[in-house]
């Protein structure tokens, strides 16, 4: 069963850069792999990350075969004003998995 670790600072600054850290638990399978019988493992990966604040799309990233499984993105942003941070991961097999996080800018 996936699921998301999430660090976003409580509060910040208006105008602070902070630093945003996600891990996502999932397999990752590249689709490269054989069975001792010899058949494709067929290939299972998170193919997209997008992080919102207040509805706007402040990161995405797109991802390959090539990312270790549990993958672990971090980034920076500014904020502004207080709100929440919405997280999606999309991948095969129909995976989807959203998280949030709210933070306070004083």
């Amino acid at each position: 069963m996936p699921s998301a670790l999430i660090n976003v600072p409580k509060k910040a600054k208006r105008g602070d850069i902070i630093e945003i850290k996600t891990l996502m638990s999932h397999i990752m399978e590249t689709g490269y792999r054989h069975t001792a019988s010899g058949d494709v493992v067929p290939r299972d990966i998170i193919t997209s990350f997008t992080c919102r604040f207040n509805g706007t799309e402040v990161f995405r990233a797109d991802l390959f075969p090539a990312i270790a499984a549990n993958p672990f993105i971090t980034f920076f942003t500014t904020v502004t004003e207080s709100g929440k941070f919405e997280f999606e991961w999309i991948g095969d097999k129909g995976f989807s998995e959203t998280a949030q996080a709210s933070i306070t800018v004083e």
